[in-house]
């Protein structure tokens, strides 16, 4: 889980050095474990919201040197996978959330403080934490040389505009919503991790439920934005 994101634009070559040096450490180091490594969603880049997310053999186009930097960390331990037959699965992560932190904690708390909500990166896909975990455990069963690639993502393909609605009826806010949506987004097709690990147990609903009310009732978060909106690369 070793890495590096917020803070990547201003100090590249530690991006470089946490994403992608790093790993080569450690598969120095563990030759004969089985791995289990978290990448991101964002080295497949944008993708047309009609086609409802990248799969796991969709070409790379990573935008950014975050980005970049997390293909870096793939190729090393494909490398290493190859080269030493280090089992290895490696879980391409497409967003996390629980009450504290997340793409949708940040959607609730502008709701919740009358902040508009920018539309520009319209759509979204968001996982319970839990369920990341859960898929992160099974996956090192599959660990594999070369290794096993998969996408950890909901499944659904969630509208900002509808998921913004939802929390400020919640939260007894007006609804603010700045933009429109762009006709791509990151997002990711769940459809292999589904197969291989089951269905999420906690869905999209119930995800919005539970945060409402931790926001709602000033539970304390992470205070750490996602940037989930971002579609430069640039965090």
């Amino acid at each position: 889980m070793a890495g590096m994101k917020f803070g990547s634009s201003g100090d590249q070559s530690l991006t470089w050095a946490m994403n992608s040096y790093l790993p080569g450490l450690v598969s120095e180091r563990y030759p004969t474990s089985r791995i289990a490594a978290f990448s991101t969603g964002n080295v497949y880049g944008l993708c047309p919201v009609r086609k409802r997310g990248c799969d796991e053999n969709s070409p790379l186009h990573p935008v950014g040197e975050y980005a970049m930097s997390c293909v870096g960390r793939e190729r090393i331990f494909e490398h290493f996978s190859r080269s030493s037959g280090t089992r290895v699965a490696i879980l391409r992560l497409n967003y996390a959330t629980e009450m504290r932190y997340g793409a949708l904690v940040d959607i609730a708390q502008k709701a919740f403080s009358g902040q508009p909500i920018p539309l520009r990166m319209g759509y979204l896909n968001a996982i319970w934490q839990g369920d990341a975990n859960n898929m992160c455990l099974q996956a090192l069963a599959q660990a594999s040389s070369p290794p096993f690639v998969v996408n950890i993502a909901g499944l659904e393909v969630l509208s900002v505009r509808r998921v913004a609605g939802e929390f400020a009826a919640r939260l007894e806010r007006p609804l603010r919503l700045e933009g429109t949506e762009s006709p791509d987004a990151l997002l990711s097709d769940a459809g292999k991790c589904c197969e291989f690990f089951g269905r999420p147990s906690v869905d999209e609903t119930q995800l919005i439920d539970w945060i409402a009310n931790w926001i709602g009732r000033g539970g304390e978060t992470w205070s750490k934005p996602t940037h989930f909106e971002d579609r430069t690369g640039s965090f």
